[in-house]
């Protein structure tokens, strides 16, 4: 399988695996990560999601032995059928969402990554926008992330360029939400998604679809969108546990309801 998935205490961990080919898409492995995804988002035992690659890479992007193939779905395809609705999936998904970036994360790859809610990289791992070496544009939300992220100016020069971004450059960019040492970062990922994992995951969902719309909204607009999700929260069994805990002193345990 191209997608090794493993649930454990309610995080699911999707490991692209393809690490012969430093973890590149072909349509089988986007369609699975696509169903898996959906299988999270259905899922109450699943409460954090975290992607990450087998091997030495994170994801190096598309194949470009399956893109330049005559019998192959071509870029069209590739990109409205495999990347744009992992890309939604990531986004609509009311759950966290962390990038565990092991390695490089290149092309469609490293966009994958930063449409996560958190992304969280190895010292050693980087982040290259290539689309430029072969005279194509950045695809999988990366014009539309990245800018956000970093600032037009600065987005618009990595991607012409291409140059090839540190985990730590990408820190200090707010690329990313963190590089951690390599030796520690599978035990910093563990211990991150675990935390989320028994927190409230409504209220966390809520607060990501908040965020999205504020990506769109006016101030006056997204004023009305806090409101209406506040009492959406207010209304969920984990706020009642929230209050009751904190009135009696104790901490509390959120079911994720």
């Amino acid at each position: 399988m191209e997608i090794e998935r493993t649930d454990i205490n309610g995080v699911c961990t999707l490991a692209l695996n393809r690490p012969e080919v430093y973890n590149s898409f072909n349509q089988s492995m986007a369609l699975q990560l696509q169903q898996h995804l959906d299988d999270c988002a259905a899922n109450d035992e699943v409460r954090v999601i975290v992607i990450t690659g087998k091997g030495k890479a994170f994801c190096a992007g598309q194949d470009l032995a399956e893109a330049t193939d005559p019998n192959g779905p071509g870029l069209k395809t590739i990109v409205r059928d495999h990347y744009n609705p992992i890309i939604l999936k990531i986004r609509s998904i009311e759950k966290p969402v962390i990038a565990a970036v092991n390695g490089v994360a290149a092309g469609a790859g490293a966009n994958i990554a930063l449409a996560c809610d958190i992304t969280i990289a190895k010292q050693s791992a980087s982040f290259i926008q290539a689309f430029s070496k072969i005279g194509l544009i950045p695809d999988s939300g990366g014009t539309f992330f990245l800018p956000r992220l970093i600032g037009m100016q600065k987005a618009l020069a990595l991607m012409m360029t291409g140059d090839k971004v540190s985990a730590l450059e990408a820190e200090k960019l707010n690329m990313i939400y963190k590089a951690v040492d390599d030796e520690s970062f599978d035990e910093e990922i563990e211990n991150f998604a675990n935390q989320l994992a028994i927190m409230p995951t409504r209220g966390l969902g809520l607060t990501k679809k908040a965020v999205n719309l504020g990506l769109f909204n006016s101030l006056e607009d997204q004023l009305d969108v806090e409101e209406k999700i506040q009492i959406e929260a207010g209304s969920t069994e984990d706020f009642a546990e929230g209050v009751a805990a904190f009135m009696q002193k104790r901490q509390p345990k959120f079911k994720g309801k």
